[in-house]
């Protein structure tokens, strides 16, 4: 091995070291929210899962493959231990860096190591990299990466390459890795652009057979994007007043949101799991700010691209292209609980950290005479090698010392909760969730109270309503649990869990004739929806859950054969369910009860 390649990979080495140490509280946590969905996914924890896992739509929350099959992989490894998958998404998240300092170097781009060492320990990051639900960022980021560097060989960016066959092959492998970055998030699709903007930036002009090769990447990533938006409309649910917002109100969230994300790689305080929702209104004139703002910087780098260089336009264009996804003009799920959260500009943050890292090192030769007085300054400042070293050092160490202080707060889901809360006080998912595992450990002082401010926060939050109904419920408080349940209603009638939930706390009452109608509304509502967006969020689980709930209700009243019913159904969609099983049990136990009445003799008691 060479000097130069021992070099590099002790270069690597540490930046993954770096990246483990900055990290280490994510690797001491635990699951947090969505994780259950994801890792804890049926088909993630079962031999055949596979197979549904890249074959059928809908059997994950989200239609990622590749981050299904490393969650079905690692299963087999660590099961259910957390730390596995924490370490995995950290590594994932390392090896990025390393992808990116190899992209920018053969960009030739000044400070490549430091942006690599800067995108590795940067808070903004810590969401993807600490959040296993986030696996998507990490391994999306690192096939990204990789069919960018080989696709930049492939079209002679940087060292020479082979020409004739053997260039075609890297092509191919290019093609390959960028379809794994798509089937692990979509937001990939953006990649033949950022070629396109790279390869005029550095060239002259583009020619015919820079954008010929691109065409089957653009094609697929049209495809793969009109699937995501598919199913994040009709399995996620992103669909409804929440996200409905005209034109010019788009305009306006756009622009606000290219100048938060850039707003908080440049200084990342204030980081939170959820952000505020802001209130977007064409009516105001300020919030016009934004995008015309954002509309001057891109028109004035344009304008002074002949005396300082086309890099920093590129670098702005590549970031907001990069962010087009999650600019509000596309429905994403994650939207109804705030505009904008951290791990929506990962792969975009990567050009501005680049075009911060290199303006102290020469910054892609700008010559403006003003400019080349002040790179004389900088260089004078920085002329000693300890010095520019120890100035790097202490930038890292702040960033890896904020990283280290947002992973933990995905120590554990109530930590996560809190940590919101104290960032955002209004966030009434945060409210609504806390409650639920306050109730799970009987604080029930504690959950009402936060299902009351999530309530406070928005009053038509149908699930706080229906949290608190079954609070009141557990409490004897049942004229209060119908009342938030007739809320709820009024929210939504057609709500197969508000039904649900009214029959449950009827059959508390003993009124088991309204608890029965109740559940078989709740039922016919859950048919109702079946195929549709709202499925997967009140999912077969729930509607086995509302077939043994009825059945033993009708248990209650006698009607033996009716409850059997129930309770196969119950099974059928949920096999092997102990309480479902057991009820059966007792069910038959109370049928041969029943007949030792007419005939002598008395079965034992199972």
């Amino acid at each position: 091995m060479t000097s130069s390649s021992t070099r590099t990979w002790l270069r690597a080495g540490l930046i993954v070291l770096l990246t483990l140490a900055a990290y280490l509280p994510a690797l001491r946590a635990g699951f947090v929210w969505d994780d259950d969905r994801y890792v804890l996914a049926d088909v993630t924890m079962t031999p055949g899962g596979l197979g549904k896992i890249w074959l059928q739509v809908g059997a994950t929350i989200q239609y990622y493959p590749m981050v299904f099959t490393t969650f079905w992989l690692e299963h087999g490894f660590w099961h259910l231990a957390p730390w596995g998958y924490h370490l995995v998404n950290v590594l994932l998240h390392a090896a990025g860096a390393i992808l990116l300092w190899r992209v920018l170097e053969r960009l030739s781009v000044p400070g490549a190591y430091l942006a690599a060492a800067i995108f590795a320990l940067h808070p903004v990051h810590a969401e993807s990299a600490a959040w296993i639900t986030e696996r998507k960022n990490v391994l999306c980021g690192v096939f990204y990466l990789w069919a960018l560097l080989t696709y930049l060989r492939f079209c002679g960016v940087g060292p020479v390459e082979p020409a004739g066959p053997r260039r075609w092959g890297i092509y191919a492998r290019a093609l390959v890795l960028f379809v794994c970055a798509l089937l692990s998030k979509t937001v990939a699709c953006c990649l033949p652009a950022v070629i396109l903007l790279l390869l005029w930036w550095k060239r002259d002009r583009l020619r015919l057979q820079d954008v010929l090769p691109l065409i089957p990447m653009f094609v697929i990533g049209l495809g793969m994007g009109l699937v995501t938006a598919w199913v994040e409309k009709h399995t996620v649910g992103a669909e409804g007043e929440v996200w409905a917002l005209s034109f010019a109100e788009h305009c306006l969230l756009a622009g606000r949101i290219l100048w938060f994300y850039a707003g908080k790689l440049l200084w990342p305080a204030g980081l939170t799991f959820i952000y505020p929702r802001w209130q977007i209104d064409s009516g105001l004139w300020w919030q016009y700010l934004y995008p015309g703002a954002a509309v001057v910087v891109i028109i004035s780098l344009w304008l002074l691209r002949g005396r300082i260089g086309k890099a920093p336009l590129a670098a702005v264009l590549v970031f907001a292209g990069t962010l087009v996804p999650a600019l509000g003009f596309f429905d994403v799920f994650f939207m109804g609980y705030s505009y904008v959260a951290d791990h929506f500009q990962y792969l975009a943050s990567m050009a501005l950290i680049a075009l911060f890292a290199a303006l102290p090192a020469g910054g892609f030769g700008m010559l403006n005479r003003r400019v080349r007085a002040l790179r004389s300054s900088v260089s004078r400042f920085s002329a000693s090698p300890v010095l520019a070293h120890l100035l790097s050092a202490v930038l890292l160490g702040i960033l890896a010392t904020v990283t280290w202080q947002q992973a933990r707060a995905y120590k554990d889901r109530q930590t996560l909760w809190r940590h919101t809360l104290a960032r955002n006080p209004s966030c009434w998912l945060a409210h609504n969730n806390l409650g639920v595992l306050l109730a799970e450990q009987e604080d029930f002082e504690g959950a009402a109270e936060h299902y009351h401010r999530a309530l406070r926060a928005r009053p038509d939050y149908l699930r706080a309503h229906l949290n608190l109904a079954m609070l009141l419920g557990r409490q004897g408080e049942y004229r209060e649990a119908a009342d938030h349940c007739s809320e709820a209603l009024e929210i939504r009638p057609d709500s197969a869990e508000a039904h649900g939930t009214l029959g449950t706390v009827y059959a508390a009452q003993g009124l088991l004739h309204k608890a029965a109608a109740s559940y078989r509304r709740a039922l016919q509502e859950f048919q109702g929806i079946s195929g549709s967006s709202r499925w997967t969020a009140l999912t077969r689980l729930d509607v086995a859950e509302t077939h043994y709930n009825l059945g033993r209700v009708l248990t209650r009243q006698n009607k033996f054969a009716e409850a059997a019913a129930e309770f196969e159904e119950a099974l059928g969609l949920r096999p092997g369910w102990v309480e479902a099983s057991e009820a059966m049990d007792r069910l038959e136990w109370l049928r041969a009860t029943r007949e030792s009445r007419r005939t002598p003799g008395t079965p034992a008691s199972p």
